[in-house]
């Protein structure tokens, strides 16, 4: 008997979390993830940037050093689960050489 009711808590727990794997991310939580990631990327030292959640639609914006840093963090951005659409208006400053 005690088995059979640890065996059903099982699948309940299983269950649950299954259920909630499916929820839809929130704007918070993409904006949480979205800035983690672009902290923590070595290319894209993404500190600087501002980053918008509205709707699943993360805006970026901000100054970058390169067109290699921008193109990452609009990629990274794309990466997190939720995100429908990556609007990426982050501007690369001119060298001057």
């Amino acid at each position: 008997m005690l088995k059979l009711f640890a065996f059903s808590m099982v699948l309940i727990l299983l269950a649950a979390a299954c259920l909630a794997a499916d929820q839809p991310a929130t704007d918070d939580v993409i904006w949480d993830q979205v800035s983690i990631k672009l902290t923590g990327d070595p290319v894209a030292k993404g500190g600087a940037f501002k980053v918008e959640v509205h709707q699943g639609v993360v805006t970026l914006t901000g100054p970058a050093e390169s067109e290699q840093q921008k193109d990452r963090a609009g990629k990274l951005a794309k990466k997190v689960k939720g995100v429908k659409q990556v609007i990426n208006n982050i501007t690369v400053a001119k060298s001057g050489k």
